[in-house]
């Protein structure tokens, strides 16, 4: 018999994740580096394991990420999104949990681009009477 693979992609920011849970110990493995050694934050790492400490599976499903573009907190949030939605094909009846603690809905905001006249989104030049 094959083993049951679950699927979920998680966005945030500029960041995207591929997210695949299988029955296992807990091994958490992002971009083929164990989380240890890919997150430096401990932060990072509690936002990454929040959905399966949710749903108390911590310790029965082994959890493979790829993970592209953005930085550490923007993989982190979209790895989330990514397990949380892979729980949901695990299990439907995780639906209620995870969506009342947010973890189902995509993050919308991105960052403002930069407009003519100023030096950043808003950030205007030094202003000088002389």
């Amino acid at each position: 018999m094959a083993k049951a693979r679950y699927y979920g992609t998680g966005r945030r920011k500029k960041s995207i994740a591929r997210v695949y849970l299988s029955p296992g110990k807990g091994n958490i493995t992002i971009n083929k580096r164990d989380m240890d050694d890919y997150f430096g934050l401990d932060t990072l790492k509690v936002i990454v394991r929040q959905p399966l400490v949710l749903t108390d599976n911590l310790d029965k499903f082994d959890v493979m990420v790829n993970v592209r573009g953005g930085g550490f907190t923007g993989q982190a949030g979209a790895i989330r999104h990514g397990i949380s939605r892979a729980l949901l094909q695990a299990d439907a009846d995780y639906r209620p949990v995870l969506k009342k603690a947010g973890y189902l809905t995509r993050d919308p905001r991105m960052k403002e681009r930069k407009k003519y006249g100023l030096k950043a989104a808003r950030r205007a030049p030094q202003f000088s009477k002389r």
